[in-house]
């Protein structure tokens, strides 16, 4: 009789003992895109078209993904990037988003570049509850958690950051006139809402031109003309790629002069300066939240420093490319992200990590910046260092700014 007892426990025991080894290791494969060994993810980039500087994005978090994977992945996973290009065309965008979903069983969305080709999957992947994590750009649309609870973005806004350089103007130019130059979508549309709003019951008095353009405009060589005749003396511009570079040359073709202030998007010295002629942007004043490699106070920096030693061994472009930086630096949050789901790797938990950041200090985030989400706050980064352009690098200036 008391045989059978045992036998019984120990056998219930062995039956508890394979239940939870069996739990553990379902939960270890838990999530579409994952395997034993592999955690796969998606993302568009626009290799191709008007914003193919921004291509630079993809480029530098495949091959910081390669650094990650020769280093024994993440908790024992290798990550597997799908980067498909979409020549910044919505409607392949959506085609291609669709692809990776229900053919490719991504994990997750990381890092696609592009305002219209992000709003045009993101209804699609709220629908299949799919993370669409740190979309590279600032539209505030990228934190509506209650409505895209599965979207989120990862630089400030467009509008908090258009916000900054009107409250600037209006501190060391209250008299300025002013020029406006944006792109005809959410981007642009956004950069101008934040401008006004930051400028107040002035806006319409102080902005005297204000001129758009479509990415498939060839120049925009007659709205800058067109701005350059209403006499304004400050010149801000929601502009990016090509777009970004002809209006530097432009101007300075025009012999106009005005203090000229720039979108983030377009502030990369090798992608959008330099083909523009340095000399022409001198003086250009822009703002930032991270440690650009191009800063000479950061020189020395241990954190620039090893992202320059990572990109003499595994990226091929041009490490001084502000864009890459900023891929790179992207991928270090995902990384981030990934390591602490540890083996619970569903979508929804991916999510909970990603909403839950507590004053991250990410190696890259300019000093005194630091990461913070929550399930009702989708903006990781609200802080901004102004910056100018002396001809050659961007300078950082004043201390670190909070826009909300």
């Amino acid at each position: 009789m008391g045989t059978s007892i045992w036998l019984r426990a120990v056998l219930a025991t062995a039956v508890a003992v394979l239940a939870v080894g069996t739990s553990s290791a379902a939960e270890r494969f838990t999530g579409p895109g994952v395997t034993a060994d592999e955690i796969l993810i998606g993302q568009t980039m626009p290799y191709s078209g008007p914003l193919s500087a921004y291509g630079a994005v993809g480029h530098a978090q495949a091959a910081y993904f390669k650094m990650v994977n020769e280093k024994g992945g993440i908790n024992g996973r290798k990550v597997r990037l799908l980067s498909i290009d979409d020549g910044y065309n919505p409607a392949k965008a959506v085609e291609y988003t669709r692809r990776m979903i229900e053919q490719d069983n991504v994990l997750l969305l990381f890092s696609s570049v592009g305002t219209a080709t992000n709003i045009a999957v993101r209804k699609y992947t709220n629908g299949k509850k799919v993370p669409q994590l740190f979309v590279a750009g600032g539209d505030s649309a990228w934190s509506e958690p209650r409505a895209y609870p599965w979207t989120m973005g990862w630089m400030p806004t467009f509008r908090a950051e258009a916000r900054l350089y009107a409250k600037h103007i209006l501190k060391n130019r209250p008299d300025a006139r002013i020029a406006v130059l944006y792109a005809n979508d959410d981007y642009g549309k956004d950069y101008l809402r934040g401008f006004r709003e930051g400028l107040g019951n002035k806006a319409d008095t102080m902005i005297v031109g204000a001129e758009s353009f479509d990415w498939s405009d060839p120049t925009v060589d007659s709205q800058v003309i067109s701005l350059k005749a209403s006499g304004a003396d400050t010149l801000f511009t929601a502009t990016g790629g090509r777009q970004a570079t002809q209006t530097i040359k432009k101007v300075w073709e025009l012999g106009w002069r005005p203090l000229h202030y720039t979108a983030l998007p377009s502030a990369s010295v090798r992608g959008i300066l330099a083909p523009a002629g340095v000399e022409k942007a001198n003086g250009m004043i822009s703002a930032y939240y991270a440690k650009d490699p191009t800063f000479p106070s950061f020189r020395n920096d241990s954190a620039v420093k090893e992202y320059f030693a990572w990109a003499s061994k595994y990226y091929s472009g041009d490490a001084e490319d502000g864009i890459a930086t900023y891929g790179y630096q992207v991928a270090q949050v995902l990384e981030h992200v990934l390591r602490r789901c540890g083996d619970n790797l569903s979508r929804e938990n991916v999510m909970k990590v990603a909403t839950s950041m507590k004053d991250v200090e990410f190696p890259l985030l300019y000093p005194g910046v630091k990461a913070n989400t929550s399930p009702t706050d989708y903006n990781p980064i609200n802080q901004f260092v102004m910056m100018r352009f002396d001809g050659r690098d961007w300078q950082p200036f004043g201390s670190v700014l909070t826009e909300d």
